[in-house]
C-alpha cells in the first residue's frame, strides 16, 4: 500500500509511511481522519488481501460489491456509482516482445469527495507513471481526486497505443513472410497473433463507452477537467479503430496465406501429375512388350530394342518439354 496526500492549491505532496502491512493501513486511516478541506488522498494498492481492502473500504464507505470486484479483478471495463463514490474498472495491456503475447491486467479506481483509491492487478503498474505525471504537473492537483482518474487512464491509453504499434510491426513482418517466395507454413503464427489481437480488442473496446460520459459536464467535477478527458477519449477511440483494423487485416492475411498454401498444393499436384504422365509412356511401351505374345512386331528385328528405347525417350522428352513450357515443372 502507498498513500500520498496532495495539496490542491500548491500541488505539494505528503508521503505516508505504509511499509509495514498492518501499521501502514493504520497510519493511512489516521491521516485520512485529519484531512483538510483543500487536501485529498491517493491510496495505491497492489493485489490487496480481502481483509486489508475490507478494513480500508469500511472507512471510505465503499460498497461491499465494489470491494468484491476490486479483490477478484475479473471485470470488464465499466463505471458504477455507489453513493458518493465512483468506481471505474480499466484493463491494462502490455505487449511482450519475446513471446509476441498481449498480457492484460486490471486497475480499479474509486473516487470519493476527498480521496482516490486505485487497486491494481497484473504485472504492469500504470499508477507509477501516473504519479510521476501528477508530480510534474502540480496544477492538475487543483482539480481534486478526479486528476488521479485522468492520470491513470491517460497512462493506460498511452500503453494501448504502444501495444498497437508493436502489434502492427509484427503484422508487417508476417505480411512480408506470407508474400515472400519462401514456402513456410505461417498459419500457427498468424492465428496466434490474431488471438492476441482479439484479447486486446476485448480489453479496449468496452472502455470507449465508459470514457465518453467523462467528456461532458458533471456536477461533481470541475469543468476544467473536461478537455483532458476529451483528449484521452480521442486517443482511445483512435487506438480502438486501429485495433479493429489490425483484426480485420489479420483475417485477410490468414485468408491470403491459406490461399497460398492451396496454391502450393495445386503446384505439387501438377508436378506429380506431369511426372506421372512422363513415366507413363515408358511404362506403357514396356508393358506392351512384356506381354510375351509369340507374334509381336519387331521381335526379330536387330534394332527393335534400341527403337523401343528411343520411342520411350522421345515420348518422355516431348511431354517434359510441353510441361516445362506450360509451367508444370
Amino acid at each position: 500500500m502507498e498513500c500520498v496526500i496532495y495539496q490542491e492549491q500548491t500541488g505539494e505532496q505528503e508521503q505516508i509511511d505504509c511499509r509495514q502491512a498492518d501499521e501502514g493501513c493504520r497510519a493511512t486511516l489516521d491521516r485520512l481522519a485529519v484531512l483538510k478541506p483543500d487536501e485529498f488522498a491517493w491510496i495505491r494498492m497492489d493485489e490487496p488481501r480481502q481483509e486489508e481492502l475490507q478494513r480500508l473500504g469500511e472507512y471510505l464507505e465503499l460498497h461491499p460489491l465494489a470491494i468484491e470486484d476490486a479483490v477478484q479483478a475479473h471485470q470488464r471495463p465499466k463505471q458504477e456509482r455507489y453513493g458518493d463514490v465512483l468506481a471505474v474498472a480499466v484493463k491494462t495491456v502490455w505487449f511482450v516482445e519475446r513471446s509476441a503475447d498481449v498480457e492484460t491486467g486490471e486497475v480499479m479506481v474509486f473516487l470519493g469527495p476527498s480521496f482516490a483509491l486505485t487497486v491494481r492487478h497484473g504485472a504492469d503498474d500504470p499508477t507509477v507513471e501516473a504519479a510521476r505525471r501528477l508530480a510534474a504537473q502540480p496544477d492538475m492537483t487543483r482539480l481534486g481526486p478526479v486528476s488521479v482518474l485522468h492520470a491513470v487512464t491517460d497512462v493506460i491509453v498511452d500503453a494501448y497505443a504502444e501495444a498497437a504499434a508493436q502489434i502492427r510491426t509484427d503484422l508487417t513482418e508476417l505480411e512480408r513472410c506470407v508474400f515472400s517466395p519462401a514456402r513456410d507454413d505461417l498459419t500457427e503464427q498468424i492465428y496466434s497473433l490474431k488471438r492476441e489481437v482479439v484479447e486486446f480488442r476485448d480489453a479496449i473496446q468496452p472502455l470507449v463507452p465508459v470514457m465518453q460520459p467523462f467528456t461532458t459536464a458533471r456536477d461533481e467535477w470541475p469543468r476544467q477537467v473536461l478537455p483532458y478527458f476529451r483528449d484521452v477519449t480521442d486517443h482511445l477511440t483512435r487506438t480502438d479503430t486501429e485495433v479493429r483494423a489490425l483484426d480485420d487485416l489479420l483475417a485477410s492475411v490468414l485468408d491470403a496465406h491459406l490461399a497460398k498454401v492451396g496454391t502450393w498444393q495445386n503446384d505439387d499436384m501438377r508436378r506429380i501429375s506431369a511426372w506421372a504422365a512422363i513415366f507413363a509412356i515408358p511404362t506403357m511401351v514396356a508393358g506392351i512388350y512384356g506381354m510375351n505374345f509369340s507374334h509381336m512386331p519387331e521381335l526379330d528385328w536387330r534394332y527393335g530394342y534400341p527403337c523401343a528405347l528411343a520411342v520411350m525417350a522421345l515420348g518422355a522428352g516431348l511431354l517434359y518439354r510441353a510441361f516445362r513450357r506450360n509451367g508444370w515443372l
